[in-house]
């Protein structure tokens, strides 16, 4: 008769302990949904890249090109305007941007050590 006791209080355990697995998987599959729309969410913001437009300073490379970006911007105690450039390194699959073409790049993962821009379009073809 001791052994029906022991078998019938093991039960109640066992019983709890399922109900527990339950309640964790329950948890687990809501947060897996909590992290599928994080990821949703981070791919909306993923195409806001910079675009900009410059002008092309060399294309001697292959597949490569310099873009160089003017832009004004107020000297910081001066006030007075001034002109910075600078120079990026832009991807070209095709060969298809010449010297003095006005042109847009687009920013990107790195490509190379210096090359994280690529052609979007070309604006202006010289003439």
């Amino acid at each position: 008769m001791a052994t029906n006791v022991k078998s019938a209080a093991a039960k109640p355990a066992a019983a709890k302990t399922t109900e527990a697995k339950k309640t964790v998987t329950a948890k687990t599959t809501e947060t897996k949904k909590v992290v599928k729309a994080s990821v949703t969410k981070q791919d909306a913001t993923r195409n806001s890249r910079k675009v900009l437009r410059g002008i092309v300073i060399s294309n001697k490379m292959n597949k490569t090109g310099v873009v160089e970006i003017t832009r004004k911007v107020p000297h910081p105690l001066y006030k007075k305007v001034v002109t910075k450039t600078t120079r990026f390194k832009f991807h070209d699959e095709k060969n298809e941007c010449s010297i003095g073409d006005t042109i847009e790049v687009m920013e990107t993962r790195p490509l190379s050590k210096d090359k994280y821009f690529r052609l979007v379009r070309i604006v202006e073809k010289v003439k």
